[in-house]
């Protein structure tokens, strides 16, 4: 699994695609990924280029409703009310699977608490539970840290871990995946949640049960395996006018060279 920076607001890579400049905005989960995938197409295709930004899965969706991007890059399926903004504006949307993501759940190392049912993560994040006691560790302040609203994966936890209740007054916000990895290592009491990539030594990743019973740790064989009970698929989306000049991106991402650059960085391939 491949080490990645301590804060990732937004990495421009440029690379090469046909005569025309395209950009790809949005999810901090998938920047990594997509920004090597696009240095390995660069390699091949020298002479134009692609940008690529983070900020967000909101963020991304909403500059390609407005125009402002070519391709959205989302760790979350688009919701109805954007597939109706595009569709008002004339759009036709479009959309490839670039791989597969297990969302962690990370501590600080030095707290000794190593596995979470999905109902006590719910209980955290929603400010039912306050101290580490109460789930088995030390006396000790839980310090909650999440994502900003626009991140993808601030819904998708929402969604999937939370049942769709409301994060706490009290969770502190984000302004990227890697501040939550550099605030969780600083921070003793603290919990956050990160795409796998971004798992370092510098945080534990914990073991999660849906069931009560049975606690898989995060990695690219048990999110393969399905195994691991948070996992998503990571999204391109574009417009239909783009499509001719992104589809040799594309079918290099797709490409078994791009699969294996997915699973190089930490992610689970499509193929």
């Amino acid at each position: 699994m491949k080490k990645v920076m301590s804060v990732l607001l937004a990495i421009v890579v440029t690379a090469s695609l046909n005569a025309q400049k395209l950009t790809i905005k949005g999810s901090d989960t998938c920047l990594p990924l997509v920004q090597k995938e696009v240095e390995g197409y660069s390699k091949k295709n020298p002479n134009s280029s692609i940008t690529v930004i983070g900020g967000g899965s909101g963020v991304g969706i909403a500059g390609l409703i407005d125009g402002s991007v070519s391709v959205a890059m989302s760790s979350r399926s688009i919701k109805m009310e954007e597939k109706q903004k595009l569709m008002d504006g004339g759009k036709t949307l479009k959309s490839a699977t670039m791989g597969f993501d297990a969302l962690a759940v990370v501590v600080n190392p030095a707290n000794k608490v190593s596995q979470l049912t999905r109902q006590q993560l719910e209980d955290i994040f929603t400010g039912k539970v306050t101290n580490w006691k109460e789930v088995g560790g030390d006396d000790m302040k839980i310090v909650v840290y999440s994502r900003e609203s626009s991140s993808g994966t601030y819904e998708f936890m929402k969604e999937h871990v939370m049942a769709k209740k409301n994060y706490a007054a009290t969770v502190l916000s984000a302004p990227a995946t890697g501040a939550i990895i550099q605030s969780v290592s600083q921070t003793k009491g603290a919990i956050g949640y990160v795409g796998l990539a971004y798992v370092e030594k510098n945080v534990k990743a914990l073991s999660v049960s849906f069931d009560g019973k049975t606690f898989v740790k995060p990695s690219v064989d048990n999110a393969k395996n399905q195994t691991y009970p948070i996992t998503r698929p990571l999204y391109y989306y574009y417009v239909s006018t783009v499509e001719a000049d992104l589809k040799p991106y594309l079918d290099f991402a797709l490409s078994a060279e791009g699969q294996k650059i997915v699973k190089e960085v930490g992610y689970v391939p499509v193929k």
